[in-house]
């Protein structure tokens, strides 16, 4: 039985563990939330150092990437750091691949996403969707400085945010992780801000707290591209009106946990570490393991639900 643990600095509130068949092995996989706090983070990877087959950086990214560089955040290398034998992935990886292949099968199976609008509120952590989203030929509002710096700018092109990363990067990756992302409980608070941005798009894709947090009460018809939700967030989502979600991992025990915990799991059924692999071999392991998105259409279940 192998072991992948996910180590975040999210709330407690969702933690979670499931267990899966993968390739004839059972794999647990677990969710466990420091609230935020650092200390307690380097404490529990330490304390499982080298007792679990590999370990998954939540709620912080160790690289994130733009204008063809990669920049690292100096609170997210001293976590890596407590981590001596165990391998440890923050999703980075993974998120250059599976999230494009999710694009591709959303366009191939689901709708054509040619003239689609497409809300990405942050471009720079989820770089494979935002690079797969804009050669599908959407119409893009990428919200990195809206709803990261609440300034009433977006943009509308792919390159200006690669510039935009070329230069604030350096800079944002050397601040405290908790002035650029919400962490332990302030991922439970919502805090809606651009509305019109949201009811501009057909589809709003990236990252599930910075959607959750900002969002309008009503969402309806719209189609949400995410990783990480609970079965609470599903409930929330439906309320609001949402037609359709998909998710980049699986459903695992009745919610979809990170893309950190997903490549844990790649690493350790692989056997080797990051470096080792290729963005070819995150392809080939995929396939393998037969990963495919989660799919939702809640307007079939309304629509079921009104006829009975």
């Amino acid at each position: 039985m192998k072991r992948i643990v996910s180590v975040s600095l999210g709330s407690s509130k969702r933690n979670a563990s499931s267990t899966a068949e993968i390739l004839g092995e059972e794999v647990v996989v677990e969710r466990i939330g420091t609230d935020g706090s650092i200390d307690k983070a380097i404490a529990m990877i330490r304390e499982l150092d080298g007792k679990v087959d590999a370990f998954g950086m939540g709620g912080i990214d160790l690289y994130v990437y733009g204008g063809g560089r990669r920049y690292s955040f100096r609170t997210a290398k001293k976590i890596a750091a407590a981590a001596q034998i165990t391998p440890m992935v923050d999703g980075s990886g993974l998120k250059n691949t599976l999230e494009r292949r999710v694009v591709r099968y959303i366009d191939q199976h689901l709708m054509p996403l040619k003239g689609k609008k497409v809300l990405m509120p942050s471009a720079l952590d989820r770089f494979g969707m935002a690079d797969a989203i804009t050669q599908a030929g959407c119409e893009t509002m990428f919200g990195d400085l809206m709803f990261g710096l609440g300034l009433n700018i977006p943009i509308r092109k792919q390159s200006t945010i690669n510039t935009i990363a070329r230069i604030l990067m350096p800079i944002i990756t050397q601040l405290p992780f908790t002035w650029v992302y919400p962490t332990g409980e302030k991922q439970d608070q919502r805090l809606p801000k651009f509305a019109e941005a949201y009811q501009w798009a057909d589809i709003i894709a990236g990252d599930a707290l910075y959607i959750l947090r900002h969002m309008p009460d009503r969402l309806d018809g719209k189609v949400i591209l995410t990783n990480t939700v609970t079965k609470q967030n599903v409930q929330e989502l439906k309320e609001r009106g949402v037609s359709m979600l998909v998710t980049t991992t699986p459903n695992l025990g009745g919610r979809s946990f990170g893309t950190n915990v997903m490549e844990g799991l790649i690493v350790a059924a692989a056997g080797k570490t990051v470096a080792d692999l290729s963005p070819a071999d995150y392809e080939a392991w995929l396939d393998k393991i037969g990963f495919v998105p989660r799919v939702e259409r809640f307007d079939e279940v309304r629509s079921s639900s009104t006829a009975d």
